[in-house]
């Protein structure tokens, strides 16, 4: 919890300020806000979830080109989605977007719920998205509380502690609710993630333009920059694999193999992958009755997850058949003429690079 009392600041003071630097410096031509319908803004909250707006700006405009409602998503493959969410990271998001999107088609006859309690029972949606969804598209006075948001008010208010603890997650709940105004809504809702996105910045805030400049406590203080308090670090393990590039015997065709639908990488097609124990020839004899003819092994590369780092050996193999392969979950990729399907970046840059 915070150490000592929040200073005392109305609505009114936190609102008003607010407002007119949004009328001026705001964003106002973000790709969902025109039209902003419950979908748009609903797909852009999920994209928006620990990604920054200039990346999600392009993968939001192709998502809407291939799925413009919600049925047409909730009707399209996994794979279409995950393919379209390549390179965004996070690939959660899309299957639980893709699993709400049904839940919408048939509990809720295809239109969005405009009540708390129905988003809330969505798959990949929080508190704080719901109140977003709400706010943005139904302009209810919900609050909002997503990384930004929290960023603004441990500054303004001088909270201690690390935001993801409990405590102090409730305390920042009490403010977000206790400031958010009933008019405006739409527009203060962007206002606050704005200002936490381009001037409350995490590193280097822009103090001496913020609207809050004469009512933040940590700016009084001259510790803008010890607010949020960051969490205790911890050492970040490291795994190793190896990543078989299978090519067939005319080296036209690379096998991928569809991952399980959860954990990482959840539903994606990526490279075989056998530990540095295994002995590459007998482990594809063995697991996928090919016969190895040659091997060639690439420089390692590291893939950094939130909690781990990943480090990947690729090993070019020319292979070929020796049995009849299970072919539920593999398919042979031709680079040439690649097939839409969901990657996981490391994968889909080795391919690319092979490609060309």
């Amino acid at each position: 919890m915070a150490s000592k009392p929040s200073p005392v600041i109305t609505a009114k003071q936190l609102t008003a300020p607010l407002l007119q630097w949004f009328d001026v410096h705001g964003r106002h031509d973000l790709p969902w806000q025109s039209p902003r319908s419950a979908y748009r803004v609903w797909v852009s909250e999920i994209m928006l979830q620990q990604t920054q707006v200039n990346t999600v700006i392009p993968y939001f405009e192709r998502f809407m080109q291939r799925f413009p409602d919600v049925k047409k998503l909730a009707d399209a493959p996994l794979d279409d989605v995950l393919h379209l969410w390549t390179g965004l990271g996070y690939y959660a998001r899309a299957r639980n977007l893709h699993r709400a999107a049904q839940q919408i088609r048939d509990q809720f006859a295809g239109e969005f719920p405009q009540s708390f309690d129905d988003i809330i029972t969505l798959p990949g949606i929080g508190r704080s998205t719901a109140g977003a969804i709400l706010a943005q598209a139904f302009a209810q006075p919900y609050a909002i509380l997503d990384g930004n948001v929290k960023r603004v008010l441990t500054r303004v208010f001088a909270i201690d502690g690390w935001p993801g603890n409990k405590d102090v997650e409730n305390r920042l709940w009490e403010l977000a609710q206790q400031h958010t105004p009933s008019s405006r809504i739409v527009d203060y809702t962007q206002a606050i993630m704005d200002l936490g996105a381009t001037v409350c910045r995490r590193s280097k805030p822009d103090c001496d333009v913020c609207p809050f400049d004469n009512i933040c406590e940590a700016h009084q203080l001259g510790r803008q920059t010890e607010f949020p308090a960051r969490k205790a670090k911890k050492a970040i393990p490291v795994r190793t694999t190896r990543m078989l590039i299978i090519m067939n015997e005319n080296g036209e065709s690379i096998l991928l193999q569809q991952r399980p639908p959860t954990g990482i990488w959840g539903g994606l097609w990526s490279f075989p992958e056998c530990t540095h124990e295994s002995d590459i020839t007998q482990w594809c004899e063995q697991h996928l009755q090919l016969a190895v003819q040659t091997q060639k092994t690439l420089p390692d590369m590291r893939h950094t997850f939130s909690h781990f780092h990943l480090d990947i050996t690729p090993i070019i193999v020319r292979a070929r058949h020796v049995g009849i392969m299970d072919s539920a979950h593999y398919i042979w990729y031709n680079t040439r003429e690649p097939i839409a399907c969901g990657l996981p970046a490391p994968v889909k840059s080795l391919l690319d690079n092979l490609g060309e």
